[in-house]
């Protein structure tokens, strides 16, 4: 039985989320179809270019994404707060970057003189806008939408192209955080599509490094690296030099027969979170292969069948 998306997604118990979708057709999304010779590899563009221009509008940061052959995957954190504080005139904004807007609402922003009825009516359509500029479901909704049109539009036909519901594990700690972005981060170089991370095309670890190498430490609109603090405005609670060098080594450990070497100096990441080498590895590349819905601790699993009020949790445990 099908769960609800409200008892999946929980910003009151986590901001933090791992989203898969998978295109539901034999035609791939964005590689190359070895039957018909067709090459989709321009695809993969639109889903990243599609990912970001979202992003700059809803109060979602992406920690982490990889655009695959027939799949993607996000790290997405909710930001409630930014949400919340937007005014009334940013909500409209925003939403009608990618909306039409409201015959009323256009009405409201030049100033024209509205009875206490229609600016009611006003404010509440600004509040459903507000609401759904937090809610992963509306941006994953958009995200599929977009692509599926264009895909349709090229290969001349209509119906399905993604499968009917993203899936999405929800993160309820560091440990869990860091783990989908390492799993997410590799999965081309896991996948043999790219020797490195930064040869990994379509992906946030290189967007971050293009970024890097031109002296620029953020990657709008990308979550922020900040050091320790979980759940900071735009926040990843970890340096991004740790991260880098813990990518490089799970890397090494997911494909051995990968040029280079193993250097003896490990990430402090791991003293940090007290996760030895081998449990952190073991996570990383058993993330997907069952369909854990929840990734964290038994304590913050615990935690959240409590406030979800269920009996039951099936969920990835992380000592």
């Amino acid at each position: 039985m099908t769960t609800a998306r409200s008892q999946l997604i929980c910003p009151e118990i986590t901001p933090y989320y791992h989203c898969v979708s998978r295109c539901v057709r034999r035609s791939f999304l964005c590689g190359k179809d070895e039957l018909t010779g067709r090459n989709y590899e321009h695809r993969r563009a639109w889903i990243e270019n599609r990912i970001l221009t979202l992003a700059s509008i809803y109060c979602i940061q992406i920690c982490a994404y990889s655009v695959m052959s027939n799949h993607y995957h996000l790290v997405a954190y909710i930001d409630n707060k930014s949400a919340q504080t937007l005014s009334d005139h940013q909500v409209i904004e925003r939403w009608c970057t990618e909306h039409k807007m409201h015959p009323l609402i256009q009405r409201f922003i030049s100033g024209e003189h509205i009875s206490k009825s229609a600016l009611k009516a006003c404010k509440k359509l600004i509040q459903i806008w507000r609401e759904r500029l937090s809610s992963l479901s509306w941006f994953m909704k958009e995200l599929n939408y977009a692509i599926a049109v264009q895909a349709n539009q090229e290969d001349e036909c209509t119906g399905r192209f993604w499968e009917g519901r993203f899936k999405s594990q929800a993160l309820l700690d560091e440990k869990a955080l860091m783990a989908a972005m390492t799993y997410v981060d590799l999965n081309p170089v896991r996948a043999k599509l790219a020797a490195t991370p930064e040869q990994s095309d379509f992906t946030s670890i290189k967007l971050r490094l293009n970024h890097l190498k031109q002296g620029k430490m953020s990657t709008p609109p990308l979550a922020d690296f900040v050091g320790e603090e979980l759940h900071n405005q735009y926040a990843i609670p970890f340096h991004l030099m740790d991260y880098l060098e813990l990518l490089d080594w799970v890397g090494r450990q997911v494909r051995n027969n990968k040029p280079g070497y193993i250097n003896d100096n490990y990430p402090e990441i791991f003293d940090r979170l007290k996760l030895s080498h081998q449990e952190y590895f073991s996570l990383c590349t058993n993330l997907e292969k069952k369909s854990y819905l929840w990734v964290g601790s038994s304590y913050q699993l615990n935690q959240a069948k409590t406030k979800l009020k269920r009996k039951r949790m099936v969920g990835i445990h992380i000592s």
